[in-house]
């Protein structure tokens, strides 16, 4: 197994750099929903949207408290890590009320050990409030992270997903989070329908144009009731194959300067909603496939940044 912090500032070595002691994130399901999906800018989500894919155990309405005890069990039993960040992950985290939106940070970060907010939510819903009340969080000396998803830079790949916005919003509300002080964590798919590594290579460009603090990278996977899954049954998507994958996010970590930290870079599905690629329910085959394409480059986060 190779180490892929030698060669990409990770999220889990910053905050140990930081902290002094591994600070993990608790993903969390505080019952949101999306305005993709209750109508008041679509229904259905995004074609590739099964939130279970990303958010296991989702929509089982079990208190913030008892997810985090849950949690807590299992980090125990992998990482050992004794301080947290919440992360509000499933669907769109800011889609309430502001006043709403404080209840439930605020009884987070009321947890044992939490240090901090990661907040998972669409560009086209964060309004001047939300934003404000993230910044009082890092004002108080919280850990914060508003974590947008983007996905693609171009337009007409957006359309093509159903996301429901466009660029316009990612920059508008990524610039008004970081000139209040909230780093932003952006998070692009590889493999899109319609994309090659072209496409992923100007969306990394446009982003890094903006201004970024973190990335995570996905590569697109087809998983159970969605429109994607009906789209490939019929032939439409074919996904990336693992090679492909491994070796555009080597491209986009070299393009990426050192002092953006990767969150993450590869997603993975539960193989029991997983339906192609097959490659993506391996986690540590593709985190280890990184790792050594860049060892074999003898290359390293930023080798080839454009954008500083």
């Amino acid at each position: 197994m190779t180490v892929l912090t030698d060669r990409v500032h990770t999220f889990g070595r910053a905050m140990l750099a930081r902290y002094g002691e591994r600070v993990h994130k608790v993903a969390l399901d505080a019952g949101f929903t999306c305005p993709n999906r209750d109508g008041s800018k679509g229904i259905g989500g995004c074609t590739f949207c099964n939130n279970k894919s990303f958010s296991p155990g989702s929509r089982d309405a079990v208190p913030l408290a008892a997810q985090f005890e849950r949690a807590r069990g299992r980090i125990a039993r992998g990482t050992g890590a004794r301080r947290f960040i919440a992360y509000f992950q499933a669907y769109t985290n800011t889609y309430a009320h502001v006043d709403e939106l404080r209840a439930l940070y605020d009884a987070a970060l009321a947890a044992p050990d939490v240090i901090g907010l990661a907040i998972g939510t669409r560009p086209d819903c964060v309004p001047p409030p939300v934003l404000d009340l993230l910044a009082e969080y890092r004002e108080r000396g919280h850990e914060v992270w508003l974590e947008l998803g983007l996905q693609s830079a171009f337009d007409a790949t957006l359309v093509r997903v159903n996301r429901g916005h466009g660029f316009a919003e990612y920059e508008t509300a990524t610039r008004a989070a970081r000139a209040r002080g909230i780093p932003v964590c952006c998070h692009l798919i590889v493999g899109l329908p319609g994309e090659d590594e072209s496409h992923s290579h100007a969306s990394l460009d446009r982003v890094l144009e903006v201004g970024v603090d973190g990335l995570k990278l996905h590569p697109l996977h087809v998983v159970k009731h969605t429109q994607l899954a009906i789209e490939w049954k019929r032939g439409e998507y074919a996904p990336l194959a693992e090679v492909d994958y491994v070796r555009i996010a080597a491209d986009l970590i070299e393009r990426t300067p050192w002092q953006v930290m990767y969150h993450r870079v590869t997603g993975t599905a539960s193989p029991d909603i997983l339906l192609a690629p097959a490659w993506c329910a391996k986690k540590w085959d593709i985190l280890n496939g990184i790792s050594d394409e860049l060892k074999r480059r003898d290359s390293r986060q930023g080798a080839r940044a454009v954008l500083i």
